[in-house]
């Protein structure tokens, strides 16, 4: 049976004095990519910051691989993308690879397996602040696979990348998530829905749908996941 990577329950969270996450709850299964999508400013950030630890004024239960989020135990079994490029850009790609190795303890011989796995050879020895949007965000990734964690969260890793490259890293994905990893990848593109596992859909804080590509679709009655979405919307609406 399928184990749950990540099991949230009841999830509030409040900044100042608006409530922006309305009671979330799901889980997120082991050797799964889960997309995470929604407009804009609809919570994705603060949930994904809520399951990695970062977020404060959270209410509920964050559960990450067995353990409350943020515990200190899981430092090197859960990596972190955020949508800003988090590496030096004065160093080069196997700088920064090397660092962050050593910041989280993990062998420096992850280093050239990483910078393979995001297809930065030929770039290895190039300061970050040289490269390109695209190249910048995946040294970024390679960063978060760094020792081989069991979940890796992406907040919008493909924004801006060309099609080609936004083809590759959801092979890449995949490729992570049959070696038994769970994924939780934001986007607010919704083509993007169809390379998803399973699909976690938000609007205004709240958690719309979480299901199968396919479910959704049947449920809609729409081979389109924009036009499913937009019926969850009115039937929501409706149901006020």
């Amino acid at each position: 049976m399928m184990k749950n990577s990540v099991s949230c329950r009841d999830v509030v969270v409040v900044r100042g004095e608006q409530e922006v996450l309305h009671g979330i709850g799901f889980d997120l299964r082991t050797g799964t990519v889960t997309g995470l999508l929604g407009p804009s400013g609809c919570g994705k950030t603060t949930l994904i910051r809520a399951i990695v630890g970062l977020q404060a004024q959270v209410t509920g239960d964050v559960s990450v691989l067995g353990l409350p989020a943020g515990a200190p135990k899981l430092r090197g079994r859960v990596g972190y993308v955020t949508q800003e490029p988090s590496v030096y850009g004065d160093l080069t790609v196997t700088e920064n690879l090397r660092f962050f190795a050593a910041v989280l303890g993990v062998p420096v011989s992850d280093v050239a397996q990483v910078i393979e796995t995001v297809d930065l050879v030929s770039h290895a020895d190039v300061r970050v602040d040289r490269l390109s949007g695209g190249q910048r965000s995946r040294v970024s990734l390679a960063v978060a696979l760094l020792g081989s964690p069991e979940l890796l969260v992406l907040d919008e890793p493909t924004v801006g990348l060309d099609p080609v490259l936004r083809r590759d890293l959801w092979e890449l994905f995949h490729r992570l998530a049959d070696n038994g990893a769970a994924l939780l990848v934001s986007s607010h593109v919704m083509d993007e829905a169809s390379r998803c596992d399973r699909l976690l859909l938000m609007r205004e804080g709240e958690l719309l749908a979480d299901e199968t590509p396919d479910a959704l679709l049947t449920a809609a009655g729409t081979s389109d996941i924009e036009q499913a979405f937009l019926t969850l919307i009115e039937q929501k609406e409706a149901a006020r």
